[in-house]
């Protein structure tokens, strides 16, 4: 495996290795360069071109092949944490032993609602650990009104509430039942860590470009947005027997707890079934169907605005009725306390 900002070698086997002897060999990592995005958001205020949010955004069919694409989907990036239920594979196939709401957890950016606080202690106690084991960076709740919530309370910025505490206290559950060091298990050259990026490299098709450090301490493997919807694809699509089809099922069971109950994802996700999806810091977001159809979004600028409506836009493509998607195709533009205008896909991505 490649050391952190390095460009990648071919990974040897790691301990433990649990990925069976037809894995698919990854083709090489995508290219290191400027991305050459192009419009997929404009803000409109009274008719008006306010604002320009650049982007990629691929679409897939259910024969894995590129359906729709616009700007460039081959470039190397980080996927952040959209790459979560990619990591949540890696994580069953090493031998995590939950499903349902905390499987859906393991794969969260959660907002810090009390389940998700207390779902994370039940994956602690289960490995015996605390949130003093956890490696995580301290942070404040995610979700706007937990956050507010929780400053009045008096609170300070902790680990478990932290948005990516249950993927990390999945990783020392998993460590501790295969008897693996807790303190390094953030480590890239960790059994866990590699494990994990194999699992990577076989989801996408692809060999990882290069190794850094996400926001919350874990490392971040960067891959293409193709890629990136290739892995949705294979998670969405995976027999309910398979470590890819249990985290797709925790995912459409429980979108609260990949999320928060008043997030946009999880409001996709009911609203579109057997959709499964998840957002990333940035600007990122992938969606995906049972039959193997799927999206992967980058926002160049990472404006979060941009995200939903330019994914609303692209599911269109994946044959999804508009109307379903109509709450997500726009984002209010105020002034003076009215809404005079509106975020929205540019003609890069079609006709809503």
């Amino acid at each position: 495996m490649n050391t952190p900002d390095h460009e990648s070698t071919t990974m040897n086997t790691s301990p433990g290795r649990t990925l069976d002897a037809t894995r698919r060999t990854p083709a090489e990592p995508p290219a290191i360069r400027e991305p050459r995005h192009v419009p997929l958001a404009h803000v409109v205020r009274g008719g008006v071109i306010e604002g320009v949010h650049h982007g990629s955004a691929v679409v897939l069919g259910a024969d894995g092949r590129v359906a729709f694409q616009a700007g460039d989907t081959d470039v190397a990036f980080y996927p952040r944490s959209a790459l979560k239920p990619v990591q949540a594979v890696g994580l069953l196939r090493a031998g995590l032993p939950l499903d349902g709401e905390l499987l859906s957890l393991t794969a969260a950016s959660h907002s810090g609602q009390r389940r998700h606080l207390d779902g994370v202690r039940r994956i602690l106690h289960e490995a015996g650990l605390t949130e003093a084991d956890l490696r995580n960076v301290p942070d404040l709740p995610y979700g706007a009104a937990e956050r507010d919530a929780w400053l009045r309370d008096g609170g300070r910025p902790t680990r478990l509430a932290q948005n990516c505490s249950g993927k990390h206290a999945a990783m020392l559950l998993t460590a501790r039942l295969r008897g693996w060091s807790l303190e390094d298990y953030l480590d890239p050259a960790h059994p866990l860590q590699r494990l994990i990026a194999e699992t990577v490299e076989d989801l996408t098709g692809q060999r990882v470009a290069r190794v850094s450090v996400d926001g919350c301490g874990a490392p971040l493997f960067s891959v293409s947005l193709r890629g990136l919807a290739t892995a949705a694809a294979r998670i969405a699509s995976g027999a309910m027997d398979t470590p890819e089809g249990r985290i797709a099922a925790a995912l459409r069971a429980h979108p609260d707890m990949a999320s928060g109950s008043d997030r946009d994802v999880a409001r996709l996700m009911r609203a579109v079934p057997g959709l499964i999806a998840k957002d990333g810091f940035e600007g990122v977001q992938i969606a995906a169907l049972p039959d193997g159809r799927a999206v992967a979004v980058k926002i160049a600028d990472g404006a979060d605005r941009a995200r939903m409506p330019v994914t609303a836009a692209a599911l269109v493509h994946c044959g999804i009725d508009p109307g379903v998607l109509t709450e997500f195709a726009t984002v209010p533009v105020q002034g003076g306390g009215a809404t005079v205008g509106c975020l929205h896909a540019t003609d890069a991505l079609g006709p809503f």
